[in-house]
């Protein structure tokens, strides 16, 4: 599942290449066909990002709202004077097409038209989000330091911290020598400062690169990444592998249905 950044990074794009101009909006696949009637031909006002939500905001006070779930994609195209959109590939679920380029949006979750004041209902029933400018820490802290749950839990939810999917989860835990499996309960606030601090540091790196960069550069070598053209990492998807500062086997399990990652010897 994409992670905040990547959606931040969309409503960047999308914004750049839509907002301010009439927007042709369609639904090939038919089944967002009329919230795509809603909005098609608006001018989309603006784009934005919270948490792992994409809105578009239309003219009129309708907003496009798409979450990308697990499967969920846009893939972006030009389209250079005087030729036609390239026809749709796939169930495409909204297309939106503009002065010179287009996106088709496959496999979402969500994709619906709100009023805009419905916004808020959704962003209610999120935590803070570390990218936002105005996003305050201590609400997700106040929440943790009361929670039975572990942290490698409490991290994913995304009514805690909204944003942080398991890459962010499973290295952040590692940099500040945390078990995953220890209480909200037992974490204090010094750790939880330090966390959330490097976690928007972090975050602010993978909107920049468009890639999660976790691992500081003193340890930005030695072994392979987990997958071509990624970066290394500390734990995620390196269970059996020894760990990068001590050489104990990295260890993996389930927890509340998300693969977890962790060095038994660094994290306690």
């Amino acid at each position: 599942m994409p992670e905040g950044h990547t959606l931040h990074r969309l409503a960047r794009l999308h914004q750049r290449r839509f907002a301010r101009a009439p927007v042709m909006v369609s639904s090939p696949q038919g089944r967002f066909a009329d919230g795509a009637a809603a909005v098609d031909g608006r001018v989309l006002k603006k784009a934005t990002a919270y948490g792992k939500h994409l809105f578009h905001h239309y003219e009129g006070g309708r907003v496009v709202h798409v979450h990308l779930g697990l499967y969920g994609t846009f893939t972006e195209w030009a389209l250079p004077a005087g030729t036609a959109p390239p026809p749709p590939v796939g169930q495409v679920r909204m297309r939106m097409i503009g002065a010179e380029y287009g996106t088709d949006l496959r496999g979402p979750t969500v994709c619906e038209v709100l009023a805009e004041p419905e916004i808020a209902d959704v962003i209610d029933r999120l935590g803070p989000d570390p990218l936002r400018r105005d996003a305050d820490g201590s609400l997700a802290w106040a929440r943790i330091r009361k929670s039975r749950r572990p942290i490698g839990a409490l991290l994913m939810d995304q009514t805690v911290i909204a944003g942080v999917g398991n890459v962010y989860r499973n290295e952040l835990l590692f940099r500040h020598g945390i078990d995953p499996h220890r209480p909200g309960i037992r974490i204090d606030e010094d750790e939880f400062d330090a966390m959330w601090t490097d976690l928007v540091a972090l975050m602010r790196i993978g909107l920049r690169r468009g890639k999660i960069h976790t691992i500081r550069p003193e340890d930005d070598h030695g072994l392979p990444s987990y997958g071509p053209g990624r970066p290394r990492t500390y734990v995620y998807r390196r269970a059996g592998e020894p760990c990068r500062l001590c050489g104990t086997e990295i260890r993996t399990k389930v927890m509340e249905g998300r693969n977890l990652f962790w060095c038994p010897t660094d994290q306690t």
